[in-house]
């Protein structure tokens, strides 16, 4: 059956649905943990540091799960299992809402973890790689510029539920709001790929029909994906960028109290990052599809090491919020670079599958990112020469992507694999 919104393309439709879903789950799952931790802490008397390495579980729980998750994907879709993601999810802040125990605390954000590899941008991403070729980078743009507001608009009001309320009334008004709102839209709305419904990618003519669009990217096979030196250079520099990222994200305010400035403006500084998250998004939404790839890629992640001169060099002010313009459009722009990568190397057919094993080294590096970061502190007793030590793993991130070359085509025997046979 061929679906037809007023002629607007069934792909927009998933892209402006999946931008709700995203900021809606994003909000009440992930930002609502640091909103939580003090009112947690004060009422069971534990500490920040107990309750930290929940989150720390959690993060290598969706790495473990991004390859089983992408492979899924690309086998099955995404309908099913974000609709269960969603409901997993509405159960698991109501099973938050009962903890009584740090062990409590820990499975379920053990679980919570499982569950947003299935929920949140990995499978919302490889949704829309499938939908989009030639305006891939406008829609995923599009979509997470939508979902780039989640911690403004839901951390404030996390806030404010917890001072009505109190912490576990709050988590069971939010596990209602989220099932009410992500999980009928992921049931009744996602589909697998636009050919199931008789379009094309992007919205093109079927393919006897005349067209001026490029050629598509053939596809290729996971095992020799992952055998593919710029798989391996890719995941290297996303890597290193990632750690990087985190663990500046995650020590920003105490590095900032260390120079001098108060609480207030520190916190302040740190939370616009998210802002200007979304405006690296918007130029990327306009240049994205005008220059080559790997030099966007290059761009975008040698803007962090040029950002962490800027904080270590530049003295007040100045130097301050040029750091968060920069710091901050490169954190947005980053994660949407990758996943077009990977698309306009490997094809979109096992997209979700590859994309996944990418995301399993990303993840998982990241999640030693901000206890790494600590340490490095703890046994220097400042942060300087660790921020110093940032930039020159950034600009090796930078300079690691420039080496990525488009692969060797495959013999025909071996591009020939339907999309529904078992990946190598």
């Amino acid at each position: 059956m061929r679906v037809s919104l007023n002629r607007v393309y069934y792909g927009w439709v998933l892209v402006a649905m999946l931008g709700v879903t995203q900021t809606i789950t994003w909000g009440l799952v992930y930002y609502s943990f640091s909103v939580f931790l003090p009112a947690m802490g004060s009422d069971l008397n534990w500490s920040r540091g107990e309750m930290a390495g929940a989150l720390s579980v959690a993060t290598l729980m969706s790495a473990l799960c991004a390859a089983p998750v992408g492979r899924w994907l690309d086998a099955r879709g995404a309908r099913l299992l974000m609709t269960a993601g969603s409901v997993a999810a509405t159960l698991l802040l109501l099973a938050w809402s009962r903890v009584e125990s740090v062990v409590q605390l820990y499975v379920v954000w053990a679980l919570i973890g499982v569950v947003m590899s299935a929920v949140l941008y990995e499978p919302a991403i490889a949704v829309v790689t499938v939908w989009f070729e030639r305006r891939r980078t406008r829609a995923l743009t599009a979509m997470t510029l939508i979902a780039g507001f989640a911690s403004t608009i839901f951390m404030p009001l996390e806030s404010w539920l917890i001072e009505l309320y109190g912490w576990r009334s709050s988590l069971v008004v939010m596990a209602v709001v989220l099932a009410a709102t992500t999980i009928l839209p992921h049931a009744l709305l996602l589909r697998r790929r636009p050919e199931d419904l008789g379009l094309q990618p992007d919205g093109d003519p079927a393919p006897h029909e005349p067209s001026t669009s490029r050629a598509r990217p053939a596809s290729m096979s996971v095992g020799r994906a992952l055998r593919d030196p710029a798989f391996r250079w890719l995941a290297l520099a996303f890597s290193l960028n990632m750690v990087v990222n985190i663990a500046v994200s995650v020590h920003l305010v105490a590095y900032l109290l260390d120079r001098g400035y108060d609480l207030g403006l520190a916190a302040t500084a740190a939370g616009l990052i998210g802002a200007m998250q979304v405006l690296g998004r918007v130029v990327l939404g306009v240049l994205g599809e005008r220059v080559p790839l790997r030099l966007t890629a290059a761009v975008v992640l040698a803007l962090q090491p040029i950002s962490l001169v800027v904080l270590l060099a530049l003295p007040g002010g100045l130097g301050l919020w040029a750091f968060i313009a920069l710091f901050g459009a490169a954190r947005g722009v980053a994660g949407l670079v990758r996943p077009s990568f990977i698309a306009s190397l490997y094809g979109r057919e096992r997209f979700a599958t590859i994309a996944g094993a990418m995301a399993a080294f990303v993840t998982g590096a990241t999640a030693i990112a901000p206890i790494g970061a600590g340490v490095g502190h703890d046994m220097v007793a400042s942060y300087e020469p660790l921020f110093w030590a940032f930039v020159l793993v950034s600009a090796v991130a930078a300079g690691v992507v420039l080496l990525v070359r488009e692969p060797t085509p495959a013999p025909p025997s071996a591009t020939a694999t339907p999309a529904t046979t078992t990946t190598p």
